[in-house]
């Protein structure tokens, strides 16, 4: 692609990246095996993890081989204060979610800045420029490595590595899962396509690009699932609706595919392949994701800070810096010094000085001395001392630890099918079935979608059945703590009794 040719459509080099590193990164397999059961666990139940918000120092790569690739320190750091406006809900266009949608819109409670000092503890401003003699790189990787005309990554457990140089084919960025080399850990951004100034252009000038791409360094799936238009996919995230495919440009609300009316895709989701403009928010289901990535794989990255909201950067232009050129110096002058005359000095005559002669002065015999001896001082004898033993504490025991014998050596054409990768039109299959991996369960998408109701039911069904985890969860910590009296373990009874009804009636299949 010549340097002045903006992509027209976004593309996105993530999922090709990681079907490479499935076939030829050993241990990649395990690594992501191991995160999307600790994704899939922290759905069910939300695990301990980091309170308030993380703050993750970023170090950005420039490689250029012209002085317009070259961009400014300006332009890098508009793009630091977009990913920070973008996952912690403070970016503008947040109000312009349609009103369904809304209450699923979340803090993912990140922050970015430049990082202050390098890797040997030296003061640095975050920034490293490389001059090339490449014109243009893919999503080989060749950009990550100085032996290859690109730059040498900074330690991933610390830093958050961005990349920004010239790509080829149209592409936009690519981004790395986690669980892969370090040496390769970070996003790749193309430069005009990074920040809000200098050669950032429309319709990719608003530097989402970059929050999509961190989206999946944080362990998000493209919203559509990955499975091209066959409504099988699933981004593992349960309050996504499901979608035929990616969204392109500005599409206008409601856009109904895959039997999801009548509140359709949420294109407006960073995760989707909408302009910049339109996509402007993550779910709730993407930051429990996302906090539990930063509570498994990346915990080491990053430091807790509070969450409070930022303050304006300027006071606001109508305050007054100074008071009111009338506001009083002393107080009136026909202020009382004194209480007025007639302002009485005793109590009223009539005013009685003992109480009521008829008030009794012990309370009622009868009153009851002890609580009613039917009053029950432990809990039930049949209410179970222990938490059910059918609460799954780990994922199911069916759930694949190895991929498929018979998997491609090869590429073939269309992505193959792994653990955790969406079934579809791969081999291995046919469309709609279940592949070698497989997804987890709760959080797949089930089978038999374009029955809009039926789809609609079962989503509501998975989360009804989820929420009932988390409860039955709170209460088996309580109750491991000897944090629960009588009031408590019943209600723990109740909850694990609706949970077997909400089973017994259809449920089982998603929870």
């Amino acid at each position: 692609m010549a340097e002045n040719d903006q992509p027209k459509r976004r593309s996105c080099g993530t999922m090709q990246v990681h079907e490479r590193m499935m076939r030829t990164v050993p241990g990649y397999m395990d690594a992501r095996a191991a995160s999307e059961n600790h994704a899939w666990r922290a759905a069910l139940t939300p695990l301990m993890g980091r309170t308030g918000c993380t703050k993750i120092p970023v170090v950005v790569h420039v490689v250029h081989k012209t002085q317009a690739q070259n961009v400014s320190d300006a332009q890098i750091q508009s793009q630091i204060d977009v990913l920070t406006a973008d996952f912690r809900k403070m970016n503008g266009d947040v109000g312009t979610v349609p009103a369904p949608f809304a209450p699923l819109v979340e803090d993912a409670r990140l922050e970015f800045e430049l990082a202050t000092t390098d890797p040997d503890g030296k003061p640095s401003n975050g920034i490293t420029r490389t001059k090339t003699n490449k014109d243009s790189f893919d999503s080989d990787d060749s950009v990550k490595s100085s032996a290859s005309g690109g730059a040498d990554a900074w330690p991933s457990d610390r830093y958050l590595n961005i990349w920004v140089c010239q790509l080829s084919g149209g592409l936009l960025g690519y981004a790395q899962f986690p669980g892969g080399p370090a040496a390769t850990d970070g996003v790749v951004i193309l430069h005009s396509a990074f920040g809000t100034a200098g050669t950032a252009a429309a319709p990719f000038n608003l530097g989402r690009t970059t929050t999509h791409e961190v989206g999946h360094w944080l362990n998000l799936r493209h919203i559509w699932g990955d499975d091209g238009t066959g409504c099988f996919g699933s981004d593992f995230v349960a309050d996504t609706p499901n979608h035929a495919g990616p969204n392109y440009g500005t599409p206008t609300f409601p856009s109904v595919t895959c039997g999801n009316a009548p509140h359709g895709d949420m294109f407006m989701n960073y995760m989707d392949y909408v302009d910049d403009a339109a996509m402007v928010m993550f779910s709730a289901g993407q930051v429990t994701r996302m906090q539990a990535t930063l509570d498994g794989l990346r915990s080491s990255i990053g430091v807790q800070i509070p969450c409070a909201k930022q303050p304006p950067k300027d006071p606001p232009k109508e305050l007054p810096k100074d008071p009111p050129k009338d506001f009083p110096k002393d107080p009136p002058k026909d202020f009382p010094k004194d209480p007025p005359k007639d302002f009485p000095k005793d109590p009223p005559k009539d005013f009685p000085k003992d109480p009521p002669k008829d008030f009794p002065k012990d309370p009622p015999k009868d009153f009851p001395k002890d609580p009613p001896k039917d009053f029950p001082k432990d809990p039930p004898k049949d209410f179970p001392k222990d938490p059910p033993k059918d609460f799954p504490k780990d994922p199911p025991k069916d759930f694949p630890k190895d991929p498929p014998k018979d998997f491609p050596k090869d590429f073939p054409g269309d992505p193959p099918k792994g653990p955790f990768d969406p079934p579809g039109p791969f081999p291995g299959g046919p469309v709609g079935q279940p592949g070698p991996g497989g997804v987890p369960f709760v959080l797949a998408t089930p089978a038999g979608a374009g029955y809009g109701g039926q789809i609609q039911a079962r989503q509501q069904m998975a989360a009804l059945a989820a929420a009932y985890l988390r409860l039955m969860g709170h209460y088996q910590q309580l109750h491991a703590r000897g944090m629960l009296d009588a009031q408590g373990m019943a209600a723990w009874q109740e909850i694990a009794a609706a949970y077997q009804q909400l089973l017994a009636s259809g449920g089982a299949g998603w929870a």
